[in-house]
């Protein structure tokens, strides 16, 4: 076969513009510490490692969204031990304004004390975080989640977030608390059953918070105690309050000042001086909020009856304790997801230190390889120059 010059001498000069290109190719390849370039250089390694910056990119917004949880926790936790501080603080007031010697003032004093302790706590309870959010709005729904509302008969608290808890996720935390849950879902009375003195009684009788002496006979029906002297004896009377019918072994029983009556699985205690008529309630205990058990202590203080303030005192205490015990077990959930988030946060720092390095293997460059490669490539060039050069001068001419 035979093969002209010319066709030799392109087939030479391509081959080193290839090798040409490859050495420059190369020598980008170390510049830039990658191996992959572009996904022509290596289609397998080119997908994956894409696929392993998608994880990374999405493990590392799982990280900003956690840290920005995290913070809202804490600032969230705060607030929920500051509350815990302000109804400690209000509990201490409450002991005090029982004593016997306080008159209209120094009560009334406490009275302004509670209230701005009810202020505060209102204040904490809308809390928002760096951003602006809310911590205790539940699910969202409200710029300010707990609104204080003012009438004549005294103030009250309405929740206008969103009720409901957002749960934890396997890489993410919640930013708000359901502060519905926290201080608007306080058992009335002993938790139970809730006892309330009749708006029209005369006398001075009150009565404990109660107790329930055997659950499985509590049926949570509800009971009027009735008070009337008959044959100049004063005698109580438990009855139905709808039906009006007495309850057996309750009718008529002779009253005296400090007696325990049992009726229903739960127990009681009289005290005081009843008038004719009086009467008490007793019903099962339904839901208040921390902010009304606040309130009805400020009420209590201010009403000139002794039976009262002794009724609503005792009340208010039971339920001030239940309210706090609320507040210490969102406390206590606030820090078990910041314990979790400590723990999401090394899980994901870890997955992204594997991604990186999965990405890293895919892509990038062996520098002692890529440097011994390059110097293959570049003596190969050289060699192959000096080849060409050497060739390019054969004619025969040169040997006539």
């Amino acid at each position: 076969m035979r093969v002209s010059t010319a066709n030799s001498y392109d087939n030479t000069v391509s081959l080193l513009a290839r090798r040409q290109a490859e050495l420059a190719s190369q020598q980008e390849k170390i510049a830039t510490g990658k191996r992959v370039q572009k996904p022509s250089d290596d289609p397998v390694a080119a997908t994956l490692a894409e696929t392993a910056q998608n994880r990374l990119s999405r493990t590392q917004a799982d990280l900003r969204s956690l840290e920005t949880a995290r913070s809202s926790l804490q600032q969230a936790e705060s607030g929920l031990a500051e509350s815990g501080e302000l109804i400690q603080k209000v509990r201490d007031l409450l002991v005090s304004a029982g004593n016997a010697t306080f008159g209209p003032s120094e009560r009334e004093d406490i009275a302004r004390q509670l209230e701005g302790l009810r202020e505060q706590m209102i204040g904490v309870a809308n809390l928002k975080d760096n951003s602006g959010r809310t911590l205790f709005g539940g699910l969202g729904g409200a710029a300010t989640p707990f609104v204080d509302l003012y009438s004549p008969g005294g103030n009250s608290v309405q929740f206008s977030g969103q009720r409901g808890q957002a749960a934890a996720g396997n890489t993410s935390l919640p930013q708000a608390l359901d502060g519905n849950a926290i201080w608007m879902r306080v058992p009335q009375g002993n938790g139970s059953f809730a006892i309330n003195l009749g708006g029209a009684n005369t006398g001075s009788v009150s009565t404990s918070v109660g107790e329930v002496t055997n659950p499985a006979a509590l049926t949570g029906a509800s009971y009027n105690i009735t008070f009337a002297t008959v044959a100049g004896t004063l005698q109580y009377t438990v009855s139905d309050p709808v039906t009006s019918l007495p309850l057996a072994g309750h009718t008529g029983v002779p009253y005296a000042s400090g007696m325990t009556i049992e009726f229903d699985g739960q127990s009681l205690q009289l005290n005081g001086q009843p008038a004719d008529g009086d009467l008490i309630t007793v019903a099962p205990a339904g839901k208040t909020d921390i902010f009304s058990v606040v309130q009805d202590a400020v009420n209590a203080l201010r009403d000139p009856s002794v039976a009262v303030r002794s009724q609503a005192l005792e009340r208010t205490m039971t339920e001030l304790d239940a309210g706090h015990d609320r507040v210490l077990l969102a406390r206590g959930r606030a820090g078990e997801w910041l314990n979790r988030g400590d723990s999401l946060d090394t899980l994901l720092e870890d997955r992204g230190v594997d991604l990186k390095a999965e990405k890293s293997r895919l892509e990038d460059l062996d520098l002692v390889q890529g440097i011994s490669d390059f110097q293959t490539q570049q003596l190969g060039l050289e060699a192959a120059l000096k080849s060409y050069a050497q060739v390019q001068r054969l004619s025969l001419f040169q040997v006539i």
